[in-house]
C-alpha cells in the first residue's frame, strides 16, 4: 500500500511512495506525530539522480524488517534536497560540523522539536569496512532515546546553539567594501597554487568542474591580460571537454570525475552543470575563438535542449546516473560506456577499430567489467572529421535503443534561470535563434506558473503544476541573472521588468541591515538555523548570485540603492579571496565586474536592421567584465539606460557608459569591439 508520499509532486519522493517504510514528507504534522508518539525522527534526505540514494533505499527502505523497524520506533521523514535546499543546507551544516564530511543519502536523527543528535550519509545493510549497518545505527539510537533521554537532549541542544553562534550577520568586517585588485590579484595567486597543471581543474580526486572559478578567470584575463589566468581555462576547458566526464556521443557534462584525470564520471547529468559550462565555453570562445569551446558550448546547449526541456517549455532537473543493463538489473553508467565487442557489433570490424583509437576504448576498459568511458584524446596528426562524425553518428543511433536513464522532471526555478542565461547568449553568439526561444519559453513559464500575483517564487513546478515550497535566495537571484541576460539578447526590456520584480524581493526579504543576505527569506518557515552560506556549491551561492544580478541591474536602470546592495554584498568576497578562491569563484567574478564599471551599452537602433544588428553583435561579444548590454527602438524607455540615446547622422549607435557617464556614441562595430575589450 503507497505511503504519505503518494501525493507528493517530487519524482525523488515518489520513488519512495511503495516503501514498507511509513515516510512522512517534511510537514509539521510529521514532528507532531513523532511529539504525540514519543519518538524520535529519521530525516532522511537524497536526490531522484544520487545513485548511492538508489543503493540506500534498495538496501534498506525496501527492506521489510528495516521498514518495521522504523515504523515502530521512529517518524520517518523524507525530503528531496532539489525541493528543500534549506532543510538540507541547515542539516547538512551539522552533518560536517559533526563528522568532518558530507553527501547524501544524508541520515539525521532529530528528537520532535526537529533538534539534531545523531548524524551519517549512507548506512550499508550490514557492518561493512568498519562502518555500522543501518539497523545497528536503528538499535542504537532507539536504546540511547529510550534510556538517555536527558543526555540526547542536552546533546540536541548544543548542536543547536553551535549552529546559531555560526551566523554571518553581525560578524563581518566593518569595512564592507568589494575586492580591489589586489584582493583579485591574490585570489589569482591561490587559485595558481591548487590549479592541476598536468590534468587540469584545481585539486585531486574526485574533481568537480569549477565552472564559477573559470568564469572569474576569464574575467580576470579580459582585465589585465594575465596570460596565466586564460591558461588556466584553456587547459581546463580542453581536459573536461576530452574527458569521460563529457558525453562524447550526445553532449553535456556529468556532474563530477571520480579520477583526478577526468576520465571516470558519476554518470548523473544535471540542469545546472551543463548550463553553466555552456555559458562558459561560450565566453571562453568569445575571449579566444577556440573551435573546441564553440562546438562544445552549441553541444551542450543541445543536449539541455534535446534530453531536458519539458512539455511546458522548461528544463527537467537531472538524469539518473543509472539505467538497466538490459538484463533488468540497473546499474551506474551501462547507458554511456562500450566495449570492443559492442564497437565492433555497431561498426564492423575496421570501424569499430578506428572508434577504439578515437575514443580510447581497450580491452581492460575505463571502468567496470571491462567496459571504457568514450574519451577524446589529443592525439597529433590529421583526423579524418566525417569518418569521426559517422562513428558517432551510428554509436549515438544505438544508444537511443539502449534502455534510458530515469529523468527527473521537476523544474527547479534558479537552475532554469542559469539555463536560460546560458542559452540566450549562446543563440545569440551562434546565429542560434532556436536556442534564444529555447531560453524565451522557459522564461515564460517561470513567470506563468513560478511567480504568483506578489512577484514571490515557487521554487519547484512539475507537469506545468507549482509545487508547495517556497522559492530561496539563489531562486531569485538566478533568475533575474537569466532574465536581465535575456533582456540584453532580445531587446524585450520587459524582462528587467521582472528582474526588477524578484530583486525587490532579494532587498526586502532575504538581506540584513549589514547588508548580509540570507538564504531564506523572513517569512518563510523557520527552522532551527535561518541558513546563510556566501560560498559556492555545485552552483553560485545565492549570496554572490544576488549579488551580480543587483549589480547588472543597477547598470541598466541606474539604481543607486541596488548598485549599494551589491557592493555590500561583495564585502564578503573581500574576506575570503585569498583564503578560499575555489569556493568563492562567482564572487570573485562579479567583482571582476564590479571593478570594471561594469560597462553600460546601450544599442539605439530600428529593430532587424542590419546595422542595428552588427553593433548588437558587437556589444554582446564583447569582453569587458561583466558589460551590460539593453537594445532598443529610438525614443524607447523600458529600460533607463536606452533614455535620451539618439541616432547618430540618421545611422544606429552605441553608446558605452561607466556609471550612467558615457564616451561619445560609435556607429561602427569594429570600433565598439575595441571599446569593449577588457
Amino acid at each position: 500500500m503507497p505511503n504519505r508520499l503518494a501525493h507528493e509532486t517530487s519524482p525523488y519522493l515518489l520513488q519512495h511512495a511503495d516503501n514498507p517504510v511509513d515516510w512522512w514528507p517534511w510537514s509539521a504534522a510529521a514532528f507532531e506525530e513523532a511529539r504525540r508518539r514519543g519518538v524520535p525522527v529519521l530525516l532522511s534526505v537524497g536526490y531522484s539522480s544520487c545513485h548511492w540514494c538508489h543503493v540506500m533505499a534498495h538496501e534498506s527502505f525496501e527492506d521489510a524488517a528495516t521498514a518495521e523497524l522504523l515504523n515502530e520506533h521512529f517518524v520517518a521523514v523524507k525530503v528531496d534536497r532539489e525541493e528543500r535546499p534549506d532543510v538540507d543546507a541547515v542539516y547538512m551544516e551539522a552533518v560536517q560540523a559533526a563528522t568532518g564530511q558530507g553527501g547524501w543519502p544524508m541520515t539525521v536523527f532529530l528528537t520532535p522539536d526537529a533538534e539534531p543528535f545523531y548524524f551519517g550519509t549512507y548506512f550499508p545493510p550490514e557492518p561493512r569496512h568498519g562502518m555500522p549497518s543501518f539497523g545497528q545505527i536503528l538499535d542504537g539510537v532507539r536504546n540511547a532515546w529510550a534510556d538517555r533521554r536527558d543526555e540526547v537532549g542536552e546533546v540536541a541542544g548544543r548542536i543547536v546553539a553551535d549552529l546559531a553562534g555560526r551566523s554571518l550577520t553581525g560578524a563581518l568586517p566593518a569595512d564592507r567594501r568589494p575586492p580591489g585588485p589586489e584582493e583579485l590579484h591574490g585570489a589569482l595567486m591561490g587559485l595558481t597554487r591548487e590549479f592541476d597543471a598536468v590534468h587540469g581543474g584545481f585539486g585531486g580526486a574526485p574533481k568537480f568542474p569549477p565552472s564559477m572559478v573559470l568564469e572569474f578567470l576569464l574575467r580576470h584575463y579580459a582585465r589585465t591580460g594575465s596570460a596565466g589566468a586564460l591558461e588556466m581555462v584553456q587547459a581546463t576547458g580542453a581536459a573536461m571537454a576530452r574527458g569521460g566526464i563529457y558525453d562524447q556521443l550526445g553532449g553535456g557534462f556529468a556532474r563530477y570525475a571520480v579520477d583526478a584525470t577526468w576520465t571516470v564520471p558519476h554518470f548523473e547529468k544535471m540542469l545546472y552543470d551543463n548550463a553553466l559550462l555552456c555559458r562558459t565555453y561560450a565566453h571562453l570562445w568569445r575571449a579566444t575563438g577556440s573551435d573546441l569551446a564553440r562546438r562544445i558550448a552549441v553541444e551542450t546547449a543541445d543536449f539541455m535542449v534535446r534530453e531536458l526541456r519539458t512539455d511546458q517549455g522548461g528544463f527537467a532537473s537531472a538524469l539518473d546516473a543509472d539505467s538497466d543493463d538490459g538484463t533488468g538489473k540497473h546499474v551506474e553508467g551501462a547507458y554511456y560506456v562500450w566495449t570492443p565487442e559492442q564497437l565492433r557489433a555497431v561498426l564492423g570490424d575496421e570501424d569499430a577499430e578506428f572508434a577504439a583509437t578515437c575514443f580510447d576504448v581497450t580491452e581492460e576498459g575505463t571502468f567496470e567489467e571491462g567496459a571504457s568511458v568514450l574519451q577524446l584524446p589529443d592525439t597529433e596528426g590529421p583526423v579524418d572529421a566525417e569518418r569521426v562524425a559517422s562513428v558517432k553518428r551510428r554509436l549515438l543511433a544505438a544508444r537511443e535503443e539502449r534502455p534510458r536513464p530515469g529523468r527527473d522532471d521537476k523544474v527547479v526555478a534558479s537552475w532554469n534561470g542559469l539555463a536560460i542565461a546560458a542559452l540566450a547568449e549562446t543563440g545569440a553568439y551562434f546565429d542560434r535563434p532556436d536556442l534564444i526561444q529555447a531560453a524565451t519559453d522557459a522564461a515564460d513559464l517561470l513567470v506563468r506558473v513560478h511567480m504568483d500575483w506578489h512577484a514571490r517564487l515557487h521554487r519547484t513546478s512539475r507537469d506545468g503544476t507549482p509545487g508547495a515550497n517556497s522559492g530561496v535566495l539563489e531562486d531569485y537571484a538566478d533568475v533575474a541573472e537569466g532574465f536581465l541576460t535575456l533582456a540584453s539578447v532580445t531587446g524585450e526590456g520587459v524582462w528587467v521588468e521582472f528582474a526588477g520584480f524578484f530583486l525587490d524581493t532579494v532587498l526586502l526579504q532575504f538581506t540584513a541591515e549589514d547588508g548580509s543576505l540570507y538564504d531564506t527569506a523572513a517569512d518563510a518557515e523557520a527552522l532551527i538555523r535561518r541558513p546563510q552560506d556566501p560560498t559556492d556549491n555545485a552552483t553560485p551561492s545565492g549570496w554572490t548570485a544576488a549579488a551580480g544580478a543587483l549589480l547588472s541591474y543597477a547598470a541598466l536602470t541606474g539604481s543607486g540603492l541596488h548598485r549599494d546592495a551589491a557592493e555590500r554584498a561583495l564585502g564578503i568576497v573581500t574576506a575570503l579571496a585569498g583564503r578560499a578562491p575555489r569556493f568563492i569563484g562567482w564572487g570573485l567574478a562579479v567583482a571582476e565586474a564590479a571593478l570594471d564599471g561594469p560597462r553600460e551599452v546601450a544599442v539605439v537602433g530600428p529593430q532587424g536592421d542590419p546595422a542595428t544588428v552588427a553593433l548588437h553583435c558587437a556589444a554582446l561579444l564583447g569582453t569587458a567584465p561583466g558589460a551590460v548590454v539593453a537594445l532598443g527602438a529610438p525614443g524607447a524607455d523600458e529600460v533607463p539606460l536606452l533614455q535620451d540615446r539618439p541616432l547618430v547622422d540618421g545611422q544606429p549607435a552605441a553608446y558605452v557608459c561607466r556609471h550612467f557617464t558615457c564616451e561619445r556614441p560609435t556607429t561602427d562595430p569594429e570600433e565598439l569591439t575595441e571599446r569593449l575589450r577588457g
